[in-house]
């Protein structure tokens, strides 16, 4: 009877170890990853459609298995005007974390299978694209990606067929190509590398939503990097719940006005802290995801993506860092 019973509290004693590690004490050791690939969804696998389907092998890791671009072609999109192709048809990206000068490729490891690199081998100039802009640079791999007036070149994973380009404006940082390698379309407000490229809105270009992660981040005017879920919408906390034991104040009419995220898988996030990313059963049997063991909600105030209506309400609601903390609460 007592070995069951000690066999029996051993188990609750792990239970409880588990949830602890994920909810409770250890808060700051863990950092969002901090590589910033837009608020793209991971890269489709091949067979699954989009460009893995096209182009065969996973690029995974930086620089693997990167396809030529063969010779390049121009595109005259209706939208976004002169637009860089390559040979298949499929549109070439710049990413504004880069830089041109020099060349220089920031987007690595798991963003690099959501933007697969070009490879600069077999590339050749198109009309109306001035040979002279063609170039390589070598990244931290030491494999060669092309270069289009000093930019790394891309390609975007949910591109699925050629034509598309989906990637337009992905989280305020990735635009189609032109010729001379600035962005299509005119993109975003200034052309250098070293800003942080974010962009306030999410939205593509002819005021599209972007495809987001279920959750990602983005850069706001006046409170820096802050959660925002599928929709682009701003994600919020609540001062009157708590992490540890995990509880909401928030129910009844109250989600009205604040209605709860639902749960995100984990590998469906870009820049979000993924230590105490469990889900919150709440009493009254909703299902919520959380940031650190924080419960989130959004705001039915905001009515478009960038708003942020739901900052500082009653002193009570704040708007979520990528570590779950509440930007811009009284200390």
């Amino acid at each position: 009877m007592n070995t069951w019973r000690n066999a029996s509290l051993a188990v609750t004693a792990a239970a409880v170890l588990a949830l602890t590690t994920a909810c409770g004490q250890e808060k700051g050791n863990e950092t969002p990853n901090g590589q910033a690939v837009g608020a793209a969804n991971p890269a489709q696998q091949p067979g699954s459609g989009g460009y893995g389907a096209d182009y065969g092998s996973d690029t995974g890791a930086q620089g693997a298995a990167a396809k030529p671009a063969g010779q390049l072609a121009v595109w005259d999109s209706k939208d976004l005007g002169k637009v860089v192709t390559d040979s298949a048809g499929f549109t070439l990206y710049r990413f504004d974390k880069d830089t041109a000068s020099p060349p220089k490729s920031s987007c690595e490891g798991e963003c690099a299978k959501t933007w697969p690199v070009v490879a600069a081998g077999g590339a050749s100039a198109a009309p109306g694209i001035d040979a002279s802009l063609i170039g390589e640079v070598t990244r931290s791999d030491g494999t060669k990606q092309l270069t289009i007036g000093g930019w790394p070149m891309y390609r975007y994973a949910k591109d699925a067929k050629p034509g598309d380009a989906k990637g337009q404006g992905v989280g305020g940082t990735w635009y189609a190509s032109a010729p001379d390698g600035k962005k299509a379309g005119g993109g975003a407000a200034g052309d250098a590398g070293s800003g942080d490229g974010y962009g306030d809105g999410g939205e593509e270009a002819g005021g599209e939503q972007a495809d987001l992660a279920g959750l990602s981040t983005r850069k706001d005017a006046k409170l820096g990097e802050i959660v925002i879920d599928k929709n682009g919408m701003t994600v919020y906390r609540f001062m009157k719940d708590s992490a540890w034991p995990m509880k909401t104040a928030c129910t009844g009419d109250c989600l009205k006005k604040w209605p709860v995220v639902a749960p995100v898988d984990k590998n469906d996030t870009e820049g979000v802290l993924k230590k105490g990313f469990v889900t919150f059963n709440r009493p009254d049997g909703i299902k919520q995801q959380t940031i650190d063991c924080w419960p989130i909600y959004t705001f039915a105030g905001d009515s478009k993506p960038g708003d942020t209506n739901g900052q500082g309400v009653g002193g009570t609601w704040y708007a979520v860092s990528p570590e779950g903390k509440p930007v811009g609460a009284p200390k």
